[in-house]
């Protein structure tokens, strides 16, 4: 019989096993590709000496083509909890070394099991992904296990913040799973995701492509915008992870974290005053915007490749986290498109889901025109800006600081959509359309007749815009609170936003709307 001493020692042999993962070959093979290993990363991201692993000793248990010869060290994947930043955190981690992460059983329930604990504590789940894809021996069990994971990720959606990085290969029905998560992380040149590789696109329509072009971090975060960051590598990623988690609360019935704001809640930026440029033509810079109104102008920016005409960002107002939107004037006018409604609709919904007040600035001359918009859906997609907005149930601030036309005057947060504090600086131009095309909408015949047409239209212009290109009639009617001179808008919105921070607001009650996906 084996003493206490015996037993002890025996349980530290099978935990150093396992902790070895797949032996120093693969995990030297693992290093020389420029990445770390699982438990590198979750060392990374937990703060020192709080993660406390789960099921180390879990094992398959399939038989087929002879795998029960097979040891795999804790089933491909490490999971367990703990402190990010001091707060709790769920999280697995696969690890390629071992069977190269292959995605079986056993494996899935590991997930699954954090998955479920990190819904019923109310707290963050981040998934570290690095896998060959589902385990082939293990046939329709290694389906079901994809599944048991995509069902969770959907319950948890808007529950508790999911989080997932592409650290290694994802390929197949392993994508799935972090396109259904709130944020998606990818690290450049050593991770990609698709659903069908290189290969079988050249043997199914002759394309020639590389993996990196097909599913690398750029491919993703400019073209596809399934991806949210492309990161320098692991730990970079892992830091930017750690950096996003901290502007969010563990789940949607708790408030975003608060901190300590060094910058003046009453700082003033003269610049702001000459921002704009006379020339309604000319565009300007709507990060030096934002870097100063927010809290020592400090940003965090998703999909910063991706539809760079609308910018969405977390940052922090008198140390408080709010979700930003805001139109660039310096790409493509700022115009709305297809790409820039999926992208800040997305946003909204999730800062709205766990309770991020939204600050959305608007300068934005329409709809970008084109056949090509029109037929990939600019009506349905331009529609879910409309939704989410109306929907959201958070304090809403608008700001307006120079051109907000037409359709896209109501898609960019107006009061009818229900902004709770609109302000605007005395540049903000508030109308149905553009000066010119209004005049030759409205005069055409006018202008026509006259003995000098264009001095006519001119003339008609400079009179639009006397009597709509401001925004005092708006505010005449109610639909904007303040008009403001721009130095004084950091000040203007942090009053604004802490006056509506007790806000309350209950939507029908109904199973779900059908918004235009």
């Amino acid at each position: 019989m084996k003493t206490v001493a015996q037993k002890i020692q025996e349980l530290r042999d099978k935990e150093a096993e396992v902790k070895a993962m797949g032996g120093a070959e693969a995990v030297a093979k693992q290093h020389k590709s420029g990445k770390l290993t699982a438990r590198e990363r979750l060392d990374l991201l937990f703060d020192s000496g709080t993660f406390r692993e789960t099921d180390l000793l879990v094992t398959h248990r399939c038989v087929n083509f002879g795998m029960e010869k097979v040891n795999i060290p804790a089933d491909g994947v490490i999971t367990g909890f703990g402190r990010v930043n001091g707060r709790p955190v769920f999280a697995f981690a696969q690890d390629f070394t071992s069977r190269a992460g292959s995605l079986g059983e056993m494996h899935s329930r590991k997930i699954c099991k954090v998955m479920d604990l990190a819904l019923k504590a109310g707290v963050p789940f981040v998934g570290l992904n690095d896998s060959g894809g589902a385990r082939i021996q293990e046939g329709v069990d290694s389906l079901s296990a994809y599944g048991q994971i995509f069902y969770r990720n959907a319950i948890a959606s808007g529950v508790i913040p999911q989080i997932s990085a592409i650290m290694g290969p994802t390929a197949g029905g392993a994508v799935y799973s972090p396109a259904m998560t709130d944020f998606v992380f990818m690290v450049k040149n050593t991770s990609y995701m698709f659903i069908t590789g290189p290969d079988v696109i050249k043997s199914v329509t002759g394309e020639e492509i590389s993996f990196e072009d097909l599913g690398g971090a750029m491919a993703h975060n400019m073209k596809s915008g399934v991806a949210h960051f492309a990161c320098e590598n692991d730990e970079d990623c892992l830091n930017q992870i750690k950096r996003m988690l901290s502007y969010l609360p563990n789940n949607n019935m708790e408030d975003p974290p608060i901190i300590p704001c060094s910058d003046p809640s009453g700082r003033e930026d003269a610049a702001l005053d000459s921002i704009v440029p006379d020339n309604p033509r000319a565009s300007y810079d709507m990060y030096d915007v934002i870097r100063a109104i927010v809290d020592n102008g400090d940003f965090f920016e998703p999909h910063h490749y991706y539809a760079p005409n609308m910018i969405v960002a977390f940052a922090r107002l008198n140390g408080r986290p709010i979700g930003l939107i805001a139109n660039q004037p310096r790409v493509l006018a700022g115009c709305l498109d297809v790409d820039a409604a999926d992208k800040a609709t997305r946003f909204i919904r999730f800062c709205d889901a766990f309770n991020l007040p939204l600050l959305t600035i608007a300068d934005v001359p329409g709809y970008l025109p084109g056949s090509d918009q029109e037929h990939r859906g600019i009506i349905r997609h331009g529609a879910k800006l409309l939704w989410c907005y109306s929907e959201a149930t958070v304090p809403k601030l608008t700001l307006i600081t120079r051109k907000d036309y037409g359709g896209s005057y109501l898609a960019m947060c107006s009061r009818d959509l229900g902004a709770d504090m609109v302000l605007a600086w005395p540049t903000a131009e508030i109308a149905v359309m553009g000066a010119e095309g209004a005049a030759n909408v409205i005069f055409r015949r006018e202008i026509k007749a006259a003995p000098d047409p264009e001095a006519k239209r001119q003339e008609i212009i400079a009179h639009y815009e006397n009597l709509l290109y401001n925004p005092y009639i708006a505010a005449s009617r109610g639909f904007v609170d303040q008009v403001i001179p721009p130095r004084e808008t950091r000040p203007r919105l942090i009053e604004a936003l802490e006056i509506m921070t007790s806000k309350r607001e209950n939507l029908p009650p109904k199973k779900h709307g059908n918004i235009p996906v």
